[in-house]
């Protein structure tokens, strides 16, 4: 068994899951009701330029501005080296680029202020290169990447590179010279892995194809005030087809019949060779259920995971990073402790990788390795751990493993994760993963209760609401308290439970 693309198709929301050899590698979902703007194309206003962080703010229609970063800028005037390549340089790690070539200037990228390009008020056409995350709002660039499935347009690049997962060198020049040949207008483009093997004819209808899509954008901004949608990205599932479904996926199944047909008359224009390997899921036990993605998906939210030598490790996600600990747990090895603590981290670099991709874990992330005394097993882990994150489509960087076994290394984020998609804060304790003891909040509504009673002086008796959990804890575990500050203050002092109350909610009457 090799690899799967299974799509679930619901009113409220679609799934796709890529199974390798059985199991979830890769999630990707979209609920009807969230707007999914990546790979999106607008003409935007320009709200604001803020040359302290030599950026700006445009307005593209979406209830949050969007962010253009100066180097996001279009390279016919920014040179490539210096250029951030943002959603580009997600297509290209993922496609696995020959070479990069350069575009000449005049000026250095370091002497080219956002003031200079950008003002208020100025209509920009922005394409999105990463979804909002949180209170963020989206990340755009001005250098358009419009994907086909054998090719990527780039209009505002004159660069032709190849997929360096094509091997067959002869093959890399034939389709290098096939699409140097025929591009028009110096566009750039990247020819992708799918194209391997691919007669000339589709490839020169593909780039037609592409090239009409951008000159109807282009016609669409001339004509159209700002903001304005001048390219919507294809669906999740449509997606999922044009950048997953290669002659390396053994079939995708799917079990919406509308979304089926869909797909069909896609690839006929796309992919006819493999339109075999569509099938269409029609039995009574839910899709994902059959294929066991449901009990997977419950598992990619737990915070511990069991490696199957009794280790484990820890997933932490923080606001600025993602704190990853390995723990020996039940394994005690054969050996010597070395080879123990050796076998551990191996082990959990693989699922490490894994939980990655599968939760698609972005930003900093700092991985504790439990600490090895000989530099050349941390050189080894470190060697298997980037051969483990090959298999991962998001560009990684790593640091060397230090002498405490920490790992520090960044993943690109162009998409929301699994958490911020299926979790949201817990409202007992507002995210903060734990609330305060009930020893602790009875000293709270104590304290509450003398101020009470210094503020409104009298003889009627003090009432404190608090939640049912809370009055048990205080008639039971408090009760010899309660008294001794009865007598103290002269009232009587009335707990009253109130079962919609959270625990560290309470209210104080006279």
């Amino acid at each position: 068994m090799g690899l799967e693309l299974l799509i679930n198709v619901r009113p409220h929301q679609t799934r796709v899951a890529l199974l390798e050899n059985g199991q979830l590698a890769e999630l990707y979902v979209e609920r009807r009701k969230d707007k999914h703007l990546l790979g999106n194309i607008y003409k935007g206003r320009v709200i604001r330029v803020l040359p302290g962080m030599q950026s700006a703010f445009v307005d593209i229609g979406y209830e949050r501005s969007g962010f253009l970063f100066v180097n996001d800028m279009c390279t016919e005037r920014l040179p490539w080296k210096e250029f951030e390549k943002t959603l580009l340089e997600t297509l290209i790690q993922e496609e696995g680029e020959l070479e990069i070539g350069s575009v000449e200037t005049d000026r250095p990228v370091k002497e080219r202020a956002i003031e200079d390009l950008l003002k208020e008020g100025q209509e920009i056409v922005v394409q999105v290169s990463k979804d909002p995350v949180g209170l963020k709002g989206p990340r755009l660039t001005c250098n358009v990447s419009l994907p086909g499935r054998h090719l990527v347009l780039m209009p505002t690049m004159n660069h032709v590179g190849v997929s360096k997962k094509i091997e067959d060198v002869a093959e890399r020049e034939r389709l290098r010279t096939i699409v140097s040949n025929l591009r028009k207008d110096n566009y750039g483009y990247i020819v992708r892995t799918a194209s391997e093997g691919v007669e000339e004819e589709k490839l020169i209808r593909e780039m037609e194809f592409l090239n009409t899509l951008w000159e109807n954008i282009k016609i669409r901004m001339e004509k159209s005030g700002s903001p304005k949608l001048l390219y919507n990205e294809l669906s999740i599932s449509l997606r999922a087809v044009r950048d997953l479904f290669t002659m390396d996926v053994d079939k995708l199944i799917i079990d919406s019949q509308e979304e089926y047909q869909s797909i069909l008359e896609f690839m006929d224009t796309f992919a006819p060779n493999l339109k075999a390997n569509v099938e269409f899921y029609n039995k009574k036990e839910p899709l994902f259920d059959a294929y066991g993605i449901e009990i997977e998906i419950n598992r990619a939210l737990q915070r511990r995971v069991w490696l199957k030598s009794g280790g484990y490790i820890v997933i932490e996600p923080t606001e600025a990073f993602t704190a990853i600990d390995v723990n020996t747990g039940s394994f005690v090895g054969k050996r010597d402790l070395e080879d123990t603590i050796f076998k551990t981290n191996l082990e959990a670099a693989k699922e490490i990788a894994y939980q990655l991709r599968l939760r698609n874990i972005a930003g900093i992330v700092v991985i504790d390795f439990i600490d090895m005394q000989q530099q050349a097993n941390r050189e080894k882990l470190l060697e298997a751990f980037k051969e483990f994150l090959k298999k991962d489509r998001a560009k990684t960087t790593l640091s060397p493993i230090s002498n405490l076994g920490l790992l520090e290394m960044t993943r690109k984020r162009t998409r929301a994760n699994l958490y911020s998609i299926m979790t949201e804060p817990c409202p007992c304790c507002d995210g903060r993963g734990y609330v305060k003891s009930k020893s602790a909040i009875t000293d709270d509504i104590l304290r509450k209760i003398e101020d009470e009673a210094i503020l409104n002086p009298g003889n009627s008796p003090i009432k404190c609401k608090v939640s049912k959990e809370m009055e048990t804890y205080i008639k039971e575990e408090e009760h010899d308290v309660l008294l001794k500050l009865e007598k103290r203050l002269g009232r009587r002092i009335v707990i009253m439970g109130q079962g919609e109350l959270h625990q560290e909610d309470f209210q104080i009457m006279s």
